[in-house]
């Protein structure tokens, strides 16, 4: 076996010459198409992770592909100090998708929240009147926002935190779908609430019916700005476009990103109402690569394809079929199935051992997904999947799961 073809040599690469801030599953993938990926060794599996919702188009989606290729060959990058023919056009596709009023193109997630963390902060100063550098954002416990220095401050996962110290003063912390801790933390200098519709990280934790409307209205009548996260639950991910539709509301600031690219490219961006982001003057904020033409272009195409393709309406069909197809599984040591979409938590009890076992053992058979919060079992396949391709997941899925 030559060494491009084996496992085992790349991964010894990766333990040799890379930080060890990751604990992936010993595949090594080098070639995708669809919900399909394939290892090195030729061996194919169906990817029910989508590199945690990146690749909602499905992987190498041709059309995507098209247009980095010609986008490319053209013009990449200018920076900001001049303007591109991509973000324009950009900026006004995805306010008129999403109905927002401003768009503000970052890299990645985390660049994102800390992009809205400073937008509302600044806000609070400018419109809300709160005292200088008193200004204080409410976050949820066993939240998922990012690893930057500000973000793991205010996590509750302490391997997140453990030796990053000292952190950003000003967030406070509540319990997750719990509308009268929101009612009970905020102050007259409180600017805002930032909050996952669903917590993706946590185990796909899905919140008490009506809390998000709830929470609208808490954040309304104390002039409090609403902040959704949908990096994880945005884009179709959910069976809607955005998660907070599933609670008839509009956010002040949502964030997106992972799937805003297909995968191809680093895209995320801040979408908010015109009161919140015409606080921010020139030299306020900036990323050289944020707003891109290739970055611009590939976010037109991936979000077009996502709307003309149904992949929205399959996720939200296939992910009841996927759910209930779960459910149907007797295994005792499941605790709870929880489901919006293809978005997907299976939680096992503790005496079960853990759930990465079940994520080797399906490994095995073909079928990638990952662990999170050491119980529970991820699901969340491109949403190109067809049912034929949930039923051999599902097979698959019960063979491991009730074989001793």
């Amino acid at each position: 076996m030559t060494n491009s073809s084996n496992t085992q040599y790349f991964i010894d690469l990766e333990t040799k010459y890379g930080a060890h801030n990751y604990k992936p599953l010993d595949v090594v993938i080098h070639r995708g198409e669809g919900v399909w990926v394939e290892d090195v060794e030729g061996k194919r599996y169906l990817d029910c992770l989508a590199a945690y919702s990146a690749v909602n188009q499905g992987h190498c989606h041709p059309k995507i592909l098209q247009t980095m290729v010609e986008q490319a060959q053209k013009l990449t990058l200018t920076s900001r100090a001049f303007r591109n023919d991509q973000l324009g056009l950009f900026y006004e596709e995805v306010c008129k998708l999403t109905n927002s009023h401003k768009v503000l193109p970052m890299n990645s997630g985390a660049e994102a929240v800390e992009t809205a963390i400073k937008v509302v902060r600044k806000w609070g100063y400018q419109v809300k009147g709160v005292p200088e550098d008193q200004a204080e954002i409410i976050v949820c416990a066993n939240n998922f926002h990012g690893r930057t220095i500000t973000i793991v401050g205010f996590s509750t996962a302490e391997g997140s935190r453990a030796g990053f110290g000292p952190f950003t003063p000003g967030f406070k912390i509540i319990p997750f779908g719990d509308a009268q801790a929101l009612e009970d933390a905020i102050t007259p200098n409180t600017v805002g609430f930032m909050v996952e519709p669903i917590q993706g990280e946590a185990g796909v934790i899905i919140p008490p019916a009506g809390y998000l409307k709830q929470a609208r209205a808490i954040c309304d009548q104390n002039n409090v700005v609403l902040i959704l996260d949908e990096i994880q639950t945005g884009l179709g991910r959910t069976g809607k476009l955005l998660a907070e539709e599933h609670d008839g509301i509009e956010a002040d600031l949502t964030l997106i990103g992972k799937a805003l690219s297909g995968g191809f490219y680093p895209v995320s961006a801040v979408l908010s109402n015109t009161e919140v982001m015409d606080v921010l003057q020139p030299g306020d904020h900036g990323s050289t690569f944020g707003g891109n033409p290739l970055a611009a272009a590939v976010a037109r195409t991936a979000l077009k394809v996502l709307i003309e393709e149904g992949m929205i309406e399959n996720a939200a069909n296939l992910g009841a079929y996927f759910a209930e197809g779960l459910r149907q599984i007797k295994q005792p040591l499941i605790k709870e199935i929880r489901a919006r979409g293809l978005f997907i938590g299976v939680e096992f009890f503790p005496e079960a051992g853990g759930a990465r076992q079940y994520a080797k053992k399906l490994m095995a058979r073909g079928l990638l997904c990952k662990e999170t919060h050491q119980h529970t079992l991820r699901f969340a396949p491109p949403l190109v999947i067809t049912k034929d391709e949930v039923d051999w997941a599902l097979e698959r899925i019960e063979q491991v799961l009730t074989t001793a």
